[in-house]
């Protein structure tokens, strides 16, 4: 099932909504701080996602801080070990490294 999220200056929003309040609401993904917004309407809750992006950014600056999360570079995946022994079996069939392997994997899923 595909997730819904809003997208506005390289920042990503989750959607979400609540049956109870009768009301759409998320979060701006990626950023080290908790930034929510809401709206009853679509229209609402995009509007509302991309002020709420404007504004984190001018605090951001007024503050002198990242405006996204730093990432490493670096992160353990936990898969099925059969999953595994295969990919390790193909990189070496390729003469690549297992993390070798991997990326290009990532590179292929994203570049679809």
């Amino acid at each position: 099932m595909k997730r819904d999220f809003l997208e506005y200056k390289e920042f990503t929003g989750s959607v979400h909504f609540s049956t109870e309040d009768e009301v759409f609401f998320g979060k701006i993904e990626g950023i080290p701080d908790l930034v929510s917004f809401e709206g009853s309407t679509v229209r609402e809750l995009k509007k509302a996602f991309e002020e709420a992006v404007n504004q984190y950014i001018d605090i951001c600056n007024e503050q002198n801080k990242p405006v996204m999360k730093t990432l490493k570079g670096s992160f353990n995946v936990r898969i099925d070990p059969g999953l595994h022994r295969k990919a390790y079996n193909a990189s070496l069939a390729k003469g690549i490294s297992l993390n070798q392997f991997v990326q290009k994997a990532i590179e292929n899923q994203l570049s679809e």
